[in-house]
Order: structure tokens, then C-alpha cells, then sequence
């Protein structure tokens, strides 16, 4: 069984443009007010949300492992 990771997005740095929802439309909408949230808060381990999250132009989304909290992105330094 594979990884599952938390998928959150802060809608205080998020600017809504897209290219989350354009990379992985499976994970990420943008609401009314063009900001983004993950479809689901918890997901299987995926490579095009992590390129969703890796695209951010603001850095907004955050992934980490489901039970441990331990950061998948951004790595820690």
C-alpha cells in the first residue's frame, strides 16, 4: 500500500491562478473567489499533485504524510 499525504492550501497566500487545477484537476478546484482548495484534505500519493504543488507560483500548497505530519512538500531544509 502506498503513501497517503494531507493536501492543504493557504487561501491567505493563494492568488488563484489555476495552474494547481490545471495540473492535477483531480486534486485541486478554485472556488468563486478564485481560490484554490484541495477536492479531498487527505489523497493516495500522486505525482501530479506534487507537480501541482511544485507549480505553485506562491508556494501555497503544503503536502505531508498522513499520520506522521511529516513534510512531502515543501522538503524541509
Amino acid at each position: 500500500m502506498g503513501d497517503r499525504w494531507q493536501v492543504a492550501v493557504d487561501r491567505g497566500v493563494c492568488i488563484g491562478s489555476g495552474m494547481c487545477a490545471a495540473a492535477a484537476p483531480e486534486g485541486f478546484r478554485l472556488d468563486t473567489a478564485r481560490q484554490s482548495h484541495p477536492v479531498a484534505p487527505e489523497t493516495d500519493a500522486d505525482e501530479r499533485i506534487l507537480a501541482a504543488a511544485e507549480g505553485c507560483p506562491v508556494e501555497a500548497i503544503t503536502l505531508t504524510l498522513a499520520g506522521s505530519g511529516e513534510p512531502v512538500f515543501p522538503p524541509e531544509e
